[in-house]
């Protein structure tokens, strides 16, 4: 099982504060999952064609996927992935 953790925006979309889903190798694959169980607004927000979109931030185990493979960084049992929106601020 793969514990997922939403926040921000995305916990808004998902009306959840975290998931378990199984079945994905890879962040891709989860969030293709994750598109299918809660629709077309968290797609939107979470893919930009066959790509992560640029506004989300995608933590496995605390680190950011940019470090790790992008959307391919593998995913075992066990692992925690965190899905934020990006904030801007000033």
């Amino acid at each position: 099982m793969i514990k997922v953790l939403f926040f921000a925006t995305i916990r808004d979309l998902t009306r959840e504060k975290e998931t378990a889903a199984e079945g994905a190798d890879t962040v891709m694959e989860l969030l293709l999952q994750l598109s299918d169980r809660y629709g077309p607004d968290f797609r939107e927000e979470a893919l930009d064609g066959d790509n992560i979109s640029d506004r989300l931030i995608v933590l496995v185990n605390g680190r950011h996927i940019a470090h790790t493979g992008g959307g391919e960084t593998h995913l075992s049992e066990g692992d925690t992935v965190a899905v934020f929106p990006i904030i801007g601020g000033g």
